[in-house]
């Protein structure tokens, strides 16, 4: 190896390091938050780390007490599992059939590409609508009625995922497949959803994800328990007079925990998405 080979080995894995110290040490300070006790965290100078750790917060969080922080957050905790999964399985079934569609006939992206623009409107400009429609329907405060909110912003980034991924197979194989006497439905069944399935996990990952963290609508659109996501029940934990700060941060901990896991698991699929279509050939 050369110098200059040397030189750039160092220079990569310095810039990884980098990026792992900018993207994990807020992390690593959240959790560090969540076990120190409170005079530690209002100390001058600041404790980096505790004197002794105190992991009290998650049993509180974690506890079904009734009327307590606790059922409050697993409430929550629950009804996001609830409204992110089935946003994200709606969405996965709008997005398929239309991203397929819009991918097999380009002649109709300029459809896809109108929906997509929707992102340009503040979410602000549509929640008067989206409360009223609610409203009429008698969903609001509910999970169902949320998780039709959500997947109308989800539905058109998925769409677009799947888009992108339908258009790496090459049509030939439908044909081939058509011409050996498979219909329009055991095509798409046994042919090309399974060659497009790490796009279809990479969708599924970013779909729920950003249900996971949405918040303008779940603030507007629950008022309690029955509905109430874990992002607004964390600003309520940090909306009093007095905020205990480690408490907000286990909350964040917890709150982490779920889609770090379902990433994890995901990972091989996720790369495999993001870079299909990178290289043909």
């Amino acid at each position: 190896m050369g110098p200059r080979s040397l030189a750039f080995t160092i220079f990569v894995h310095a810039c990884a390091l980098l990026l792992a110290v900018v993207i994990l040490a807020p992390v690593a300070w959240l959790f560090v938050m969540s076990i120190s006790p409170a005079a530690d965290l209002s100390a001058k100078p600041l404790h980096w780390w505790p004197q002794e750790a105190d992991f009290s917060r998650y049993k509180l969080l974690l506890s079904t007490v009734e009327n307590s922080a606790g059922a409050a957050f697993t409430a929550a905790l629950r009804n996001s599992i609830e409204v992110a999964g089935m946003a994200t399985l709606a969405a996965l079934a709008v997005a398929i059939p239309a991203g397929w569609a819009v991918s097999r006939t380009p002649s109709v992206g300029w459809s896809l590409s109108m929906v997509i623009a929707t992102y340009m409107l503040p979410p602000v400009a549509l929640a008067v609508p989206l409360y009223m429609g609610l409203a009429r329907l008698g969903m609001l405060n509910n999970v169902f009625g949320l998780a039709l909110v959500y997947l109308t912003i989800l539905a058109p980034f998925t769409t677009w995922l799947m888009k992108s991924g339908f258009d790496t197979i090459p049509r030939e194989i439908e044909a081939a497949a058509m011409m050996d006497g498979a219909n329009l439905f055991q095509t798409l069944r046994r042919i090309t959803l399974p060659l497009a399935m790490p796009v279809v996990a990479t969708s599924a990952l970013f779909a729920f994800l950003l249900a996971w963290d949405e918040f303008f609508y779940a603030l507007l659109f629950t008022s309690d328990q029955r509905a109430k996501t874990l992002t607004v029940t964390i600003a309520d934990l940090a909306g009093g007079r007095i905020a205990d700060y480690g408490l907000i941060a286990t909350a964040g901990v917890l709150a982490a925990l779920p889609p770090v896991f379902i990433g994890l698991v995901m990972q091989r699929a996720l790369i495999s998405g993001l870079t299909s279509g990178g290289v043909k050939g």
